[in-house]
């Protein structure tokens, strides 16, 4: 790849937002600097989650100046914690190079210098060490080709990353890395990833290597953010108040509008001085030493569906629904929304792998507003449609988590689809046109016909055992499709209990459930 066209930025955008969603729990576990809050990661992730999600509303035909804008501003406005306002910032600095040429090199050290500019009292053994790291590392190497700046960038920042536990005492005594190092590390190598053309697969954050320090270590004080709406000599000011009132003091932004975090032990002064500066809003206020919060009122459950049959049975069963498109991903407002809708214990079911990084983030903001909410590991459909069979809202929300929990584990998944392209799977070589049963996500069978495919799939699903069939039909199904499945597990498999429901998705004219 020769430059980061505006379809490179999307992917980039999209893949690091998902990678710091898989790696958030491990990040949020080595989170002991400046205070042992345990929310980096997800911090991190919401904040490119914000990014990733600006960008994706753009045309397809903007310019790539436009793009990288996009980008800037939307981890602005999203983020959160020290370090999501640190990475956003880091991100402007790629924005404002980027946006004109390739020249990576230059944005890297732009990233860094601006990065490190926004905290008031630096500190090494951060983020901002990676990102410089980072940044020197690659300004020997060949500009034009930028794909070795990229991998190179990349790989310093993991060694960069490793050296941050000899670099801050509560890191050393902790045996962890800096959170939010590992974070900006995953954010560079998946950078390096969209532009090498490398498969992307899961990018390890390094393990504690001593008992982290226990959450309850978090001092008394109050942590405010906000969205502040000043000119550059206000800002200056504002500036100097806050950091003789706390600590963790990072302001970011400019032309304008900026992103305030500080770390206080009284937040109405803070806010305060941000209403001296200007127009203060998006004001979030969390109290460091104890979240404690009013928890909302009911009990409900958001499912995500695909198709509209699908969704008219979630509903049915007294699911909040969100609707996606087959093969998308709902918006993060679009889940939150819902989660607020079904009330203040929460039961997320995402019914897609894809989808569970959405819920999480969304699952977390909500939290903030006080509400209890569990993401359960549903996968599938039919894993969904497990859990809110056994849904009961009498119980004690723990107790009918575990429950719903339980039985979408137990429920087998297998889906029929059409291959669109060659490719090579587990069950080997599968060219256009060819049918895939797949089970448990990976590919069992390769046939010509959806009939025998479908069969198959289930003989061999319920050949490990089950009580229960579960079919729902798509829109490509071929007609009688599940008469004709039933008629096959009635001669084969009388003892096994059928239920056929029209989904109506797209993409798979067959789901399979076996519980």
């Amino acid at each position: 790849m020769k430059i980061l066209d505006p379809p490179a930025v999307r992917r980039w955008a999209r893949l690091a937002a998902d990678a710091l969603g898989q790696a958030r729990t491990e990040i949020d576990a080595l989170n002991v600097f400046p205070v042992a809050d345990g929310d980096t990661g997800t911090n991190l992730h919401l904040t490119m989650l914000s990014a990733a999600e600006a960008v994706e509303s753009l045309p397809d035909d903007v310019d790539a100046a436009v793009v990288w804008q996009t980008l800037s501003y939307g981890a602005l406005v999203g983020a959160r914690g020290n370090s999501g306002v640190i990475v956003s910032q880091a991100l402007r600095g790629l924005a404002e190079v980027l946006k004109d040429g390739p020249d990576l090199r230059a944005g890297l050290l732009r990233a860094a210098t601006l990065a490190r500019e926004a905290v008031a009292r630096p500190v090494e053994g951060t983020v901002l060490s990676v990102l410089e790291s980072a940044a020197r590392a690659v300004q020997d190497t060949d500009g034009g080709d930028l794909e070795a700046v990229a991998r190179q960038a990349a790989e310093e920042a993991r060694v960069a990353l490793r050296r941050t536990t000899g670099q801050l005492d509560v890191l050393a005594r902790s045996g962890v890395v800096d959170a939010g190092g590992a974070g900006a590390a995953i954010v560079l190598e998946t950078l390096a990833s969209v532009i090498t053309g490398s498969s992307a697969g899961h990018y390890d954050v390094p393990a504690p290597t001593a008992r982290v320090a226990p959450m309850a270590e978090v001092g008394a004080g109050y942590e405010v953010m906000y969205l502040l709406d000043a000119g550059d000599r206000a800002v200056r000011t504002l500036r100097e108040e806050l950091d003789a009132m706390g600590d963790s003091l990072v302001v970011v932004g400019g032309e304008g509008l900026w992103n305030v975090h500080v770390h206080v032990a009284e937040a109405g002064p803070a806010v305060e001085a941000g209403l001296r500066a200007g127009r203060p809003h998006r004001i979030r206020i969390t109290y460091l030493a104890e979240r404690t919060h009013r928890g909302g009122a009911g009990r409900g459950v958001v499912a995500v569906a695909a198709g509209d049959g699908i969704a008219a049975l979630f509903e049915e069963c007294g699911a909040v629904v969100v609707r996606r498109a087959p093969g998308a991903r709902p918006t993060l407002p679009a889940m939150l929304a819902a989660i607020r809708q079904a009330g203040g214990e929460v039961a997320v079911l995402p019914n897609d792998e894809g989808v569970r990084a959405v819920a999480a983030a969304a699952a977390e903001i909500a939290r903030e507003d006080g509400a209890t909410i569990s993401v359960l590991p549903t996968e599938a459909t039919v894993q969904g449609l497990a859990a809110l069979a056994v849904h009961d809202p009498l119980r004690r929300f723990d107790d009918d988590v575990v429950a719903m929990t339980d039985a979408a584990g137990h429920t087998r998944r297998g889906h029929v689809t059409v291959a669109d392209r060659e490719a090579f799977t587990s069950a080997g070589l599968c060219r256009p046109g060819d049918v895939l049963g797949l089970i448990d996500g990976d590919v069992a069978v390769i046939g010509d016909t959806i009939d025998h495919v479908a069969t198959t799939v289930v003989d061999r699903m319920v050949a490990g055992g089950g009580e229960l069939v579960t079919l729902v039909t798509g829109a490509q199904a071929p007609a009688g499709l599940a008469g004709r499945v039933e008629d096959h597990l009635r001669r084969t498999r009388p003892d096994v209990d059928l239920v056929v429901y029209d989904g109506e998705q797209g993409g798979y004219p067959l789901l399979i459930g076996v519980e």
